[in-house]
């Protein structure tokens, strides 16, 4: 038997067990069926990282859990944190020494919302994709997460605010990676995230995103999911998208737009779309008409957020007052729209700036060469032409 969750360690992470796997082991065992509900228990609501701490569990049992599973996958935990408190970053280091990152964000009640506590996951280590304002894109692909990998990001969030009286109220799968690009273990993270057995989290409380992969969003309304699925936008115009957002040259922004409509008419949920504002390339009264002409009329939200300082690009964030320019013109066609704020810069808070920051900054010339080489493209895109750039390495349908 190879359970779902088998990681790279040998031993598969048991949050990441669905449940018949689990009472298949079990069954092998000889053990009752009741014994399922009380390891699941442990795992998601005591915190343990490791059968030993088990008490109800008896002692031959908790020595063969911890023979043949891994309570924790995460092998360590470098935390960080900024913003007076209310935003904390941790880079974890997995088995085999990979780093990945999540960020835990705190946002106070308020007159209109209750108190919330949202947890940004990675799906990857590394990605694909190749965003050049995302330093997770300057990291370049590592491996795909397995599902307690995933998980395992949530357990240690949830354990530290149950330390405070505390818990998480949102999940957002918009860590390192492209969700997408390692669907069934999001998947599977999602539904033990939902299980109420296990994590219990409303699915309208998860948000799933991805920055185009067009079969992926397909495959997604085809099963009809409630949580929030949130698009990397970026750019309405091809030759522009097609710079920041490589999967473009794939799946261009109108398939892309098109799919993402067609989910929202299916499960009456609306789609987020994510844009970073980029001072002089994507931030122009051209670009939100054309953005504007693309949404109008769908079931949509804009969040537009000033691009975080990333080394190996030469480019800047969006001025505020232009960005409530655009959003200014997208509302005026209906579309509903916040600016957002960054939080922990100086903590390396946005995609995989922490963990490129760790692995030591590249050297000058190949950041000199990646700069010059990026104004170059985004100078012909802001002229209309198409990037003749390959498909980044990683990236398949």
């Amino acid at each position: 038997m190879t359970p779902s969750g088998a990681g790279v360690a040998g031993r598969p992470g048991i949050s990441g067990l669905q449940p018949d796997a689990l009472q298949g082991w079990l069954d092998e065992r000889g053990e009752p069926a009741f014994r399922a509900r009380q390891i699941q228990d442990a795992v998601w609501r005591s915190g343990t990282d490791s059968a030993a701490g088990v008490a109800t569990l008896p002692a031959p049992l908790r020595t063969a859990l911890d023979e043949a599973f891994r309570y924790d996958t995460l092998a360590s935990n470098d935390r960080v944190v900024t913003d007076g408190g209310s935003t904390e970053k941790v880079l974890h280091r997995l088995d085999d020494g990979v780093a990945i990152e999540s960020v835990l964000m705190h946002y106070p009640a308020r007159a209109s919302r209750r108190e919330r506590h949202t947890l940004c996951i990675s799906s990857q280590a590394g990605c694909a994709v190749g965003c050049p304002f995302c330093a997770t894109g300057e990291l370049g692909f590592g491996r795909d997460l397995e599902t307690a990998e995933i998980l395992d990001q949530v357990r240690l969030a949830a354990r530290t605010l149950a330390g405070n009286g505390k818990r998480l109220t949102n999940i957002v799968f918009m860590g390192m990676g492209e969700p997408l690009l390692n669907l069934d273990r999001v998947l599977e993270s999602v539904d033990a995230l939902n299980d109420p057995r296990r994590f219990g989290l409303g699915a309208r409380h998860i948000t799933v995103s991805t920055s185009g992969v067009v079969p992926g969003i397909r495959r997604l309304t085809a099963l009809g999911p409630q949580f929030t699925l949130a698009v990397s936008l970026h750019a309405a115009r091809d030759a522009l998208r097609d710079v920041l957002v490589p999967l473009n040259r794939r799946w261009p922004v109108g398939e892309v737009v098109a799919a993402a409509r067609d989910h929202a008419r299916a499960t009456g949920r609306r789609v987020s779309y994510e844009v970073t504002m980029i001072s002089g390339v994507n931030d122009t009264d051209l670009d939100a008409d054309a953005m504007a002409g693309l949404l109008e009329g769908d079931l949509v939200h804009v969040n537009l957020i000033p691009m975080n300082p990333v080394a190996h690009t030469p480019w800047t964030a969006s001025p505020m007052p232009v960005i409530e320019r655009f959003a200014g013109r997208l509302r005026a066609k209906g579309i509903a729209v916040t600016i957002r704020r960054n939080r922990g810069q100086e903590v390396g808070a946005a995609c995989g700036q922490l963990a490129a920051e760790r692995a030591g900054q590249p050297p000058a010339p190949a950041v000199a060469l990646r700069r010059r080489r990026l104004e170059l493209a985004s100078a012909a895109a802001l002229r209309g032409e198409r990037s003749d750039e390959p498909m980044p390495a990683g990236v398949s349908e």
